[in-house]
Parts: C-alpha cells; sequence; structure tokens
C-alpha cells in the first residue's frame, strides 16, 4: 500500500517541483527582461532629449541667421528707397526751376506778342494806306494788280521749267544717244549681208515659142492640169521666150516654177506626166524647207526647236517683205539682237531667240484671225517657248507691251534690218504718199511756215514763223509732231523732227 502511495505522490512531486523550478525561473528571466527594456526606454527617451535640444538649437541659429539677413536687406532696401528719394527730390528741384524758367520765358514771349502785335497793327494800316494809294495811282485794284502778278510768275516759271526740261533732256540725250550710237555703229559694223535683189514675180524662160503651145496642150489640157495641181495661175501673153507664174502663196509658186522648168527640160509634157513632176517638186520643197529651218537654227546656234517651228522658219525661206526675203531678215534681226544684247549685257540667247521667231507667223497656213505676231506668238506659246520670246514675236509691231529688255532689242533689230540701206523696196506712189503725209501733219499746227521731207523721209524740218513760236515753244512743238507722227503713220526705222527758227533783220544804207 505504501508502494502504490508512494507511486502515485512520488510523481506529483516530482511535478510540482518541476513547475515551481520553471515557475521561479521564468519569473527571473521576466524581471530581467523588464530591467532590460526600462534601461532601453531610459536611453532612447535621453537620446530623444539630446535630438530635440540639437534640433531647436539648429532652429535658433537658422532663425538667428534669416533674421540677420532679412535685416540686412532691409538695411540695404531703405538705402536704396534713399537714393530714389534723392533722385526724385533732385528731379522735382530741377522741374521747379525749369518751370521757373519757362515763366519767365512765357512772360518774355507775351510781352514780344504783345509788342508783335501793335507792329502788325501799325504795319496793316500802313500797308492799307500805301495799297489804297498804289489803287489809286495804278488805277487798279489789289485783286487785279495780283493776277497781273500771278500770271506774270506763272508764265516766268513755265519758261523757267521749260529751260531747265530742255537742258536736261539735251544733257540725258547727249549721253543715251552716244551709247546707243556706239552700240549700234558696233553691231551693223559686225554684220555683213547682202543687198535683196529678188522679185516677188515669177517667170520661167523658154527655150523657144514654140514651148508656149505644148505648155498650154491640145485644148488647154496641160496649163489646166499645172494650175489644178499646184494652185497658181501660168499667165502665157506675147511675152517672148517667157511665161508668168502667179500665185499669192510664193511656195506653191516655187513648186509651178519648178515643176515647169524639169517638164520644158524633160520634154515630154502631158497631164500625167505633169502630175508625176509636181509631186515629186512637192515632196523636194517639203525637204528644202526643213533643211532651210535646220540650217538658219545651226547657223545661229539655237537648238530645242520642235519640227513645225522648223517648218515654218523654212517656209520663210520662199516668202519676201518689200523685196527683203522673210528668212534672210529674220536671220538678219537675229545676228543683230544678240550683237546688241551682248553689248548692254541682256540675255542674248532669249534675245537672238525671240528675234528670229519674229515673223514666223509669215510662214505658217492657217486661217486664223490677226496678224502675222500674234499668228506667231500663238505658234511660240503652243511650242513651250520662254515667255519672253513670246512677248517679243507678240510685240514687234507694238500689238502688245513689251514686258522685258530682250523685247525693246528684237524690236530695234527688226527696224534696222528693215532700215538699213538696200533692205527693201517702196513703190514710189507709197513713197511720195509718205513724204506728203509727213509735211501735212507739220502744216496743221499753228506758227508752222514750211515744212520738207528730206533724205528720204527719215528728216522733217520745218520752218516757224518766229513771232508766233519762241524757243521754248518749239521744243513743245516738235514733240507734238513727232508724237502725231508716230500715232498716224506707219514707217520703218525712225524720223528725225527738226524745228528752224531764226529772226532775220535786213536794212539798207543809202
Amino acid at each position: 500500500m505504501l508502494n502504490i502511495v508512494l507511486l502515485i505522490f512520488l510523481p506529483l512531486g516530482g511535478a510540482l517541483v518541476g513547475w515551481f523550478t520553471r515557475w521561479i525561473i521564468a519569473k527571473y528571466q521576466h524581471s530581467s527582461s523588464e530591467q532590460q527594456a526600462l534601461k532601453l526606454k531610459e536611453t532612447a527617451v535621453a537620446q530623444a532629449e539630446n535630438a530635440k535640444k540639437e534640433i531647436l538649437l539648429s532652429a535658433q541659429d537658422k532663425i538667428l541667421e534669416e533674421r540677420r539677413d532679412f535685416e540686412r536687406e532691409m538695411r540695404e532696401q531703405r538705402a536704396e528707397i534713399q537714393r530714389y528719394e534723392k533722385r526724385i527730390q533732385q528731379k522735382e528741384d530741377n522741374l521747379d526751376r525749369k518751370n521757373a524758367e519757362l515763366d519767365r520765358r512765357q512772360t518774355k514771349l507775351n510781352r514780344r506778342q504783345d509788342g508783335i502785335d501793335n507792329r502788325e497793327m501799325a504795319l496793316t494800316e500802313e500797308e492799307h494806306r500805301w495799297q489804297y494809294e498804289l489803287e489809286r495811282i495804278a488805277k487798279l485794284t489789289a485783286e487785279e494788280a495780283k493776277k497781273i502778278l500771278i500770271q506774270s510768275l506763272e508764265n516766268e516759271a513755265k519758261h523757267d521749267a521749260q529751260t531747265l526740261i530742255n537742258k536736261i533732256e539735251q544733257e540725258a540725250q547727249l549721253s543715251a544717244e552716244k551709247k546707243a550710237r556706239d552700240i549700234l555703229i558696233t553691231t551693223i559694223q559686225r554684220l555683213a549681208t547682202e543687198v535683196t535683189t529678188e522679185n516677188t514675180v515669177t517667170s520661167v524662160s523658154l527655150p523657144n515659142d514654140e514651148m508656149k503651145g505644148r505648155i498650154i496642150g491640145r485644148e488647154g489640157r496641160n496649163i489646166r492640169t499645172l494650175e489644178t495641181l499646184t494652185g497658181v495661175d501660168v499667165i502665157i501673153d506675147d511675152t517672148p521666150e517667157a511665161v508668168v507664174i502667179s500665185c499669192f502663196d510664193p511656195i506653191r509658186r516655187a513648186i509651178a516654177k519648178t515643176a515647169l522648168e524639169r517638164l520644158i527640160q524633160d520634154g515630154r509634157i502631158h497631164p500625167t506626166r505633169i502630175e508625176e513632176i509636181v509631186q515629186k517638186v512637192a515632196k523636194e520643197i517639203g525637204q528644202v524647207i526643213f533643211e532651210e529651218g535646220e540650217q538658219v537654227l545651226f547657223d545661229l546656234g539655237i537648238h530645242n526647236m520642235r519640227s513645225e517651228g522648223i517648218r515654218a522658219l523654212g517656209r520663210l525661206h520662199f516668202r519676201t517683205s518689200f523685196g527683203q526675203n522673210a528668212l534672210a531678215h529674220s536671220k538678219e534681226v537675229a545676228i543683230l539682237a544678240g550683237m546688241i544684247a551682248s553689248e548692254v549685257g541682256v540675255d542674248a540667247a532669249i534675245a537672238r531667240r525671240g528675234a528670229l521667231l519674229h515673223d514666223i507667223g509669215k510662214g505658217l497656213e492657217t486661217d486664223a484671225e490677226g496678224g502675222h505676231a500674234e499668228v506667231g506668238a500663238e505658234l511660240a506659246r503652243r511650242m513651250g517657248e520662254d515667255l519672253r520670246v513670246v512677248n517679243a514675236i507678240a510685240a514687234h509691231h507694238d500689238d502688245e507691251e513689251i514686258i522685258s529688255p530682250e523685247g525693246v532689242i528684237v524690236q530695234l533689230a527688226d527696224a534696222i534690218s528693215a532700215a538699213r540701206p538696200g533692205a527693201r523696196r517702196e513703190t514710189l506712189d507709197n513713197y511720195i504718199k509718205r513724204l506728203e503725209n509727213l509735211e501735212k501733219i507739220a502744216l496743221a499746227y499753228r506758227g508752222v511756215d514750211k515744212v520738207f521731207a528730206i533724205q528720204a523721209g527719215r528728216e522733217l524740218r520745218i520752218m516757224v514763223n518766229h513771232e508766233s513760236v519762241n524757243d521754248a515753244q518749239s521744243k513743245q512743238l516738235a514733240k507734238d509732231i513727232a508724237k502725231n507722227i508716230e500715232d498716224q503713220l506707219k514707217f520703218p526705222g525712225r524720223i528725225r523732227v527738226t524745228i528752224i527758227r531764226e529772226t532775220r533783220v535786213v536794212e539798207y544804207a543809202r
């Protein structure tokens, strides 16, 4: 039993002893942890106090430093304000002095103005008195005298102005004419061309008069075939050993002439042979036209021309104007334009191209309305030519306004080529009519006594009455007559108008 009790209580006692022992150990550990925690707390509190003190000290130092900076800025601002105040005070003092000076001057001016007003009143009274006296002596009112004075001053001013204008124009004309003369003389000296002798009437020589009958053929069938195929009129009259070919189109006339010459040389003249020869000659003439156009382009160094432009140029080879070959004239104008453009410093290539194409409208087969300048300009526009080239073609007869120096040069070169000696021929009737028209225009002006058209109508010399026209009016009269000639007449080149005014005093000793 005792053993049983011991077996029961011994484990219980061991358990109690073990539990008590652990409780004592745990309590000791808890007490030690609390002490450590307390120490850590105290350390942390001390550190926090130290940090707080350091932060407060740093904040105080910062506040003191900012306060010092603020006080320094305030002192500087106060000093700056004091300086501004001093300057403002000085300016106010200056303004006060200036205002005082202005007041003194204004007072002085007022006194002077009063004196001037008094003098003006006295002078006005004196002027009225003298005016009344002058009107009484001269028997003219002030308005009448003023009108006479104004008229006199106006006449004197007009005379002085005209004299000054004449002087300026003479100086400008002398310098301009000298420069232009040098350029034109240099250009013309470098140009070498032939004098035209080509006629517009085409005749074919015959070996004998019997050939006329063969050309006419049985019942006129040969001549009708030739006229139908070529579009010309073959005139067979009493002229020995010659027939005349008449046609407005020069190319048709050339085809008919060449075909007829070959038929005469061949001897076989009948409708079938005529048709064969005409077709062959037409092809050859077409080739000649193209070759002539290419040749003139090659001679002038002009490139990039479309085929229709080349053909139109080639057709000019068969055209004449006042006896001057149209293609030769165009080539000559192109050479002149290139020389002048090089002398004055503008685009020589544009001037040369515009000059070559200026009469290209004459070589076109068209029924379009308008002159050759308008038709040629339209062709150049279709071919994509430069705008200056198109304008030079359209404006070379003043149909449009010239927009470039090259256009002026083309117009000038055209006039030089047409006006040079031997270039063109005029009929006697047209020549005499032009001279009469020139003299008639000048005689219509008051003060003109006599008029003489000299130098083949290139100069108009006018004798004026010295009592009706003075020197200044002579200048204006020459301008008016020249302008009237430009408006009413068409002429190549230019016409010089010369006014001659002289006073002759004759006395006899007896």
